[in-house]
This record gives C-alpha cells, sequence and structure tokens, in this order.
C-alpha cells in the first residue's frame, strides 16, 4: 500500500491544501480508480439519506425544544409560593384593597390584636362565640363604607354563623384602644379572649357573603377569598358559594374544577389552600 500526498488543482489557480490519496501497488490504476469511484457513490447515498433525514430531524428537535420549554414553564410554575406574612391569617382584600386579617384559633386572635392592629385600623367582631377577632388594616388612609360593611361581612362569615346556617348575623367594630385584655375584678381573660370598653358600631343583620377567585400571576396562581363584591372586583374568574350540604373538600374540588374550564389549564393551587381559604362549615355553588 502506498500513501502520495498530491496538489489539487482546480484547472486554473493551484490549491496549496494536500490531500492523502492511497493506492493499491498489488491493482492497476483502473482497479484503483474502480475502487475510489465506488466508495465515492456510497458516500454520496450516504449524503443524500442524511439531507432526507434532516428536515425529521429538525422538526424531532424543534418539538423537543418546545416540549422542554413547556416543562420548564410547569416546573416554574408548580415552585412552590411564598406566602405573604398575613395568610397565617384568614384573610382577604376589600374592594379598595384595605386588608383584613382575622385569627384562626385562640393564639391567632391574640397574634391579630397585639401584634397588627395600630391606631387608626378598625377591630371587628361578630356577637356569637366561636368569631374570630378581626383587623381592617387602614395604613392611616380613611375606608369608604364599602370597605367597612366588607370587613363586617369577613367577620360574619368567618364565624361559627356559617357553620350553624345563620344567614346573617349582628357585627360590631371598635377602635383597638378599647380592646383591652384587662378583665373585671375577679375574672380573666383566657389566651384569644379581650374585653372591649366604650361605644361599638354595630352592623346589624351583616349578610354571610362568600366567593372564591383566582388571580394568575407570572410563576403561580394566587387564591383569594372573602366577600362576593371584594372578589368581583379584584378577578373574573370566582366562584360565589353559600351554606349547603357539601363537605368543604368537595366544595373545593368543584370550585377548583370550574376554574381550571374557565382558565383551560391545570391550577397550580394545592387542595389545602383551598380548605385554608374557607370558612368551617358546609357549602354549596352559587351558580
Amino acid at each position: 500500500m502506498l500513501c502520495e500526498k498530491s496538489r489539487v488543482n482546480d484547472g486554473k489557480n493551484a490549491v496549496s491544501d494536500f490531500m492523502n490519496i492511497e493506492i493499491d501497488l498489488r491493482k492497476s490504476v483502473q482497479e484503483n480508480a474502480s475502487d475510489y469511484f465506488e466508495k465515492s457513490k456510497k458516500s454520496k447515498k450516504k449524503l443524500e439519506g442524511i439531507h432526507k433525514a434532516m428536515p425529521n430531524v429538525e422538526n424531532k428537535i424543534k418539538k423537543a425544544k418546545k416540549q422542554h420549554s413547556k416543562m420548564s414553564v410547569k416546573k416554574e410554575m408548580s415552585k412552590k409560593r411564598a406566602h405573604a406574612w398575613y395568610e397565617k391569617f384568614h384573610w382577604c382584600f376589600t374592594s379598595e384593597n384595605f386588608l383584613v386579617i382575622g385569627g384562626r384559633d385562640a393564639q391567632t386572635n391574640e397574634i391579630v390584636v397585639k401584634k397588627y392592629a395600630e391606631k387608626d385600623d378598625l377591630h371587628f367582631h361578630a356577637e356569637i362565640y366561636g368569631a374570630p377577632h378581626c383587623i381592617l388594616r387602614t395604613e392611616g388612609k380613611k375606608p369608604s363604607q364599602e370597605s367597612i360593611e366588607e370587613a363586617a361581612q369577613f367577620a360574619a362569615t368567618f364565624s361559627s354563623a356559617w357553620k350553624r346556617d345563620f344567614s346573617v348575623i349582628d357585627v360590631y367594630s371598635v377602635k383597638p384602644e378599647q380592646v383591652s385584655k384587662k378583665a373585671p375584678s375577679g375574672e380573666s381573660m383566657g389566651t384569644g379572649a379581650f374585653m372591649i370598653y366604650g361605644k361599638r358600631n354595630w352592623f346589624r343583620k351583616t349578610p354571610l357573603t362568600f366567593a372564591l377567585g383566582v388571580l394568575e400571576k407570572e410563576t403561580s396562581d394566587v387564591l383569594i377569598s372573602g366577600p362576593v363584591s371584594a372578589i368581583k372586583s379584584q378577578t373574573k374568574i370566582y366562584v360565589e358559594l353559600k351554606q349547603g350540604r357539601l363537605k368543604k373538600s368537595d366544595a373545593a374540588k368543584k370550585v377548583r374544577e370550574i376554574f381550571e374550564k374557565k382558565l383551560k389549564r391545570k391550577l397550580h393551587v394545592a387542595m389545602e389552600d383551598f380548605q385554608q381559604m374557607m370558612p368551617s362549615g358546609e357549602f354549596d355553588l352559587k351558580l
């Protein structure tokens, strides 16, 4: 076997690059030429096959990239959302975007009143055993009558009145300085219980009104709940609920199905989040 380097000439100008040519000395020039001709035909067929396969390969690459992009978005959407500080309580935003928070139990009632009530806020409480202490946080601004009434409705709905199938309940509001742990002589205030001193502002026969809604964010979906008027002002994707006979978990599943039908996609909210946003009791969907 002889290997030679040959200068390639295009007929006009000599090309400085060299190519290796292997010659089998046991064969004639014609036989060597024939071998190279056969090799070139096979290479040509392979090249044609590659060209034919290219569109299919490109389509597969495009599909793979698209799928990867969808998976990335899904993974991003499914990441656990960072919860705001107020989400450890019952909470909602009024139509004017004032935050209302309420205790979930005796311990969180203490926290709501002692840590988060400020002098310009309003303190709400339903006149029934088993009602959360609720704070309408004003941040020094003056809420409208609509926001005040929505805060009263929030306090009514998240009281035991919902579980007891009351359609209305009396609610009152006071200033934070009227709320105290100082009990009358000989009495004591347990955890989550407070004395109210001074004049109360009454909201007689406050209706229990409740809706669940969803806000679409860039990387997550945020579930919101509260009085129907407040939720309607924040999103078009909502479901109004009323007292009924559906267990909380079953009602939550039905609401989730409605949301996903409206969104035309999966909802990135855990089922336990639904139940945490709902008052205690049973439900029916108001469609």
